[in-house]
């Protein structure tokens, strides 16, 4: 029996090439859950996956393996799980004609304004309509290699539903000269958002480890626990504009963890407007205007680089979408 937590998932053992293992344990608040829903819970698989992977006879409980286990099998307090997960068979991205709005482009780098809305590669659940299968189409062959078949020339990513820019490599020194710029600090990245509340200081930075949520495994979670898997994220912020209840803000990513400002600025008591993963999303306000908030109000407005050949510092912005300028406009409207 364990002490009473919920432990974080553990990729325990590289089983094969094609497939990994993950441990899972019950706590109390676990009894008589189903198993398909409480591994749906504590993954990021569906209950219909999980159940497919039970069924298959890839879950086992611990001191059990060997024996069938049921989707309906209830949980006991202490309930120890492995799963076996195979790697998804890769396919390859496909050029579409799907329209993007190229910033800048040469032999080494292409510059692009993602919409919101737009996953940038493809991926469970969304393998067309995006912008790789895009950049497929309006590059060619001329993307790096080093992604893979399934994201050529990403070197980093943005939301499907923030947009912005982001910088794609055209060929593989390219890609790894950026790669390493990334990893170094020395890519600056700027987002515009809006956000719920009004700051007490008109600048500062959120210095704080972000991980995979304990429970919710769709989610990410400042983690400052020793016990989970958690890396090193900073933000600085400073504030643009403030209308009382709603605050616009300007935020600098030093580094670039998934769901950063979003996890951050939730952290610090103000979420994303829109931002319904991270408490965003339920204002009366949110409400009265969602014909401008399609996910949370984060856009990727201002990158600043060195260029993979030339070595120049380039620096390169997108103005803010038509939906974002016109909830602005409504802010100002209600402190006038």
């Amino acid at each position: 029996m364990n002490d009473g937590r919920l432990f974080e998932t553990e990729y325990i053992e590289e089983l094969s090439d094609s497939e990994t293992s993950i441990s899972l344990y019950a706590d109390f608040d676990s009894v008589g859950k189903r198993i398909d829903a409480f591994i749906a819970e504590n993954t990021e698989l569906t209950r219909s996956a999980a159940a497919r992977l039970i069924e298959s006879g890839a879950v086992a409980l611990v001191g059990c393996e060997g024996k069938p286990i049921s989707k309906n099998y209830k949980l006991r307090e202490g309930d120890a799980l492995t799963l076996r997960l195979p790697e998804p068979e890769p396919c390859e991205a496909l050029p579409e004609n799907i329209p993007i709005d190229v910033i800048y482009e040469d032999d080494d780098i292409i510059v692009v304004n993602k919409p919101e809305g737009m996953v940038v590669h493809p991926a469970v659940g969304n393998s067309t309509g995006t912008l790789v299968n895009a950049l497929l189409y309006h590059c060619g062959e001329r993307l790096s290699g080093i992604g893979g078949v399934i994201r050529p020339g990403i070197v980093h990513r943005i939301d499907k539903d923030t947009g912005g820019l982001l910088v794609v490599a055209k060929n593989d020194p390219a890609h790894l000269f950026l790669s390493e710029e990334i990893k170094h600090h020395r890519v600056e990245r700027v987002y515009h958002a809006i956000v719920k509340g009004n700051f007490k200081d008109d600048f500062g930075t959120v210095d704080a480890p972000i991980g995979r949520h304990p429970v919710d495994r769709k989610r990410m979670a400042v983690i400052r626990s020793s016990e989970y898997k958690s890396r090193e994220a900073i933000t600085h912020w400073r504030v643009l504009e403030r209308f009382g209840a709603f605050t616009h803000i300007e935020c600098k990513l030093e580094t670039g963890r998934t769901h950063q400002i979003r996890v951050h600025m939730s952290s610090i008591g103000h979420p994303l407007v829109g931002d319904t993963v991270y408490g965003g999303g339920a204002s009366p306000f949110e409400h009265k205007h969602k014909a401008y908030i399609s996910g949370q109000c984060l856009f990727a407005s201002r990158l600043t680089l060195t260029h993979p050949r030339t070595r120049e510092q380039m620096s390169f912005f997108a103005p803010l979408p038509d939906s974002f300028e016109n909830l602005l406009r409504i802010l100002r409207a209600t402190v006038e």
